[in-house]
């Protein structure tokens, strides 16, 4: 999947609704773009099959692996790259609440890993109380995952704000951390850059934050400009702040390891 240290990324930005059917086909178009255009990981947003800005009844939990990533399996099979599905509903026995689940696909079609969001986003913002506790129930593990030539640390949105969980990442030496996220606008327009620089600078690796546009939980609007940042905190790419698109850069392993060898703050570290 890697030639000579280089790695073709690409983030999908979506506009996710409420029809899952039409979510799943946007993110299976808009991957096999990316995997065309040369990507060999790519990365979906949170919830990229299902987003509400009501108060269903339900929702639309599934198993894993399930109908909304089997496509993506065969694309990642078909096209020999990694996937990462952002997060979906993952169905809970007997519960009415979901787990918030992000997928890594392998690059032979397979479940890599599956990582169930820790931190519920439970605040009132712009007037709307948004309640994820409401609806999910929390993860309480963090999760890597292992596709050709890199390891990755999985997290989702508001899990951006707790370092904590990325230090564990750090230690077990991860090349990428992901971040799909449906990231407020106003807290993205004072956050999002800084949160996943710092997290890229403190633990000295990539950082894979594809993002969801337009209207999210409770009619709030979502902040998109989805990024990738190198181990050195440099922004590589970033999408637009309303724009369904695909947006890529390459990774580059080497930087990583130079980043690493010339400043070794991670071998530094004291306090643990």
């Amino acid at each position: 999947m890697i030639d000579d240290d280089k790695l073709p990324a690409a983030l999908v930005q979506m506009d996710s609704g409420e029809d899952v059917a039409a979510n799943v086909a946007c993110a299976e178009r808009l991957t096999r773009e990316a995997a065309r255009a040369g990507a060999r990981f790519i990365a979906l947003p949170e919830m990229f099959h299902f987003r509400s800005t009501g108060n269903p009844r339900e929702l639309p939990g599934e198993p894993i692996p399930g109908p909304s990533l089997r496509g993506l399996q065969a694309i990642a099979a078909e096209s020999c790259v990694a996937i990462l599905a952002g997060s979906v509903c993952e169905v809970i026995a007997g519960q009415r609440r979901v787990h918030n689940t992000s997928v890594l696909i392998g690059p032979d079609g397979a479940i890599a890993a599956a990582y169930r969001k820790i931190h519920l986003f439970d605040v009132d913002i712009d007037g709307v109380a948004i309640r994820e506790s409401d609806w999910y129930v929390p993860g309480d593990a963090t999760c890597t995952g292992a596709v050709p030539g890199v390891t990755v640390g999985l997290s989702i949105c508001y899990d951006l704000r707790f370092p904590e969980l990325y230090r564990r990442y750090a230690d077990e030496r991860v090349d990428i951390l992901t971040v799909p996220a449906s990231f407020t606008a106003t807290s993205g327009a004072a956050h999002w850059e800084s949160l996943l620089r710092a997290r890229a600078i403190e633990n000295q690796a990539f950082v894979l934050a594809p993002g969801q546009v337009g209207a999210g939980s409770g009619g709030v609007l979502t902040h998109g400009n989805s990024m990738i940042v190198d181990p050195w905190g440099v922004v590589l790419a970033r999408g637009s702040g309303d724009g369904t698109e695909v947006v890529a850069a390459t990774l580059d392993l080497a930087r990583l390891r130079e980043v690493r060898r010339r400043l070794p703050a991670l071998e530094h570290r004291r306090l643990r």
